[in-house]
């Protein structure tokens, strides 16, 4: 995955007035951290990131972050660990970008997307998907943007499990083989055999984003200001 570029300004301005006056400015409030780095506040132009965003699908991106300051500029690799809406406009009110080094692997969630249709639907039965995304251990430039699952040859009754995926050169899954990512259930009936039901696969929000983060995700429950 080639990484993306997005320009960044750095910032010393805090608080739900900055914050509100960037957004007025056509600007997003972010924050760059890492297990390297001390946290940064940034700001994005907006029109910026949704381009950023759109090219790389929205979805585990490798960014090349380039921040400017009163002492120049430099480029760091990062990711778009999360980006905060606002629940009434629908709108980006908020982005953390993650550093991360290109010869150190990470963990991330790739989206599983299951083709074709399963024999035993032709029979009757229909396809439960157990896991929507599977967690996968890979160099940054290894990660994929979705994983393939052929499930045509599933009949009723038969499942696929984490450990019947072929994974690509370099990605290492981080999940147990056993758990079951889709089963054929037949006409009327539950999943087949002792199954497991859906994980909800919510990430709980990072701490590392600092309090300025979640001073603005108060914000965004009452609607914030743009």
């Amino acid at each position: 995955m080639r990484p993306l570029a997005i320009t960044a300004r750095l910032r010393h301005d805090s608080g739900k007035g900055a914050a509100r006056k960037l957004r007025r400015d056509n600007q997003l409030p972010a924050i760059f951290y890492g297990p390297r780095t001390e946290p940064m506040m940034l700001a994005v132009d907006y029109p910026e990131l949704t381009r950023v965003i759109k090219q790389g699908k929205g979805e585990n991106m490798v960014l090349d972050l380039k921040v400017k300051s009163d002492q120049g500029e430099e480029t760091r690799k990062a990711m778009l660990k999360d980006l905060m809406v606002d629940p009434v406009s629908g709108t980006y009110i908020h982005a953390d970008f993650y550093e991360i080094s290109m010869d150190k692997e990470i963990t991330v969630d790739i989206p599983i997307r299951l083709i074709n249709t399963p024999a035993g639907v032709t029979e009757g039965g229909f396809l439960q998907t157990i896991r929507r995304e599977l967690t996968v251990s890979c160099l940054p430039d290894r990660i994929i943007d979705s994983l393939e699952i052929d499930v045509a040859g599933l009949e009723i009754g038969e499942a696929v499990h984490i450990r019947d995926i072929e994974l690509p050169e370099g990605i290492s899954c981080a999940e147990e083989g056993h758990l079951t990512v889709a089963v054929v259930s037949a006409p009327g009936g539950g999943m087949a055999g002792d199954e497991e039901e859906p994980e909800e696969g919510l990430e709980e929000v990072t701490a590392a984003s600092g309090e300025e983060s979640a001073e603005e995700s108060k914000e965004a429950k009452k609607g914030g200001e743009q």
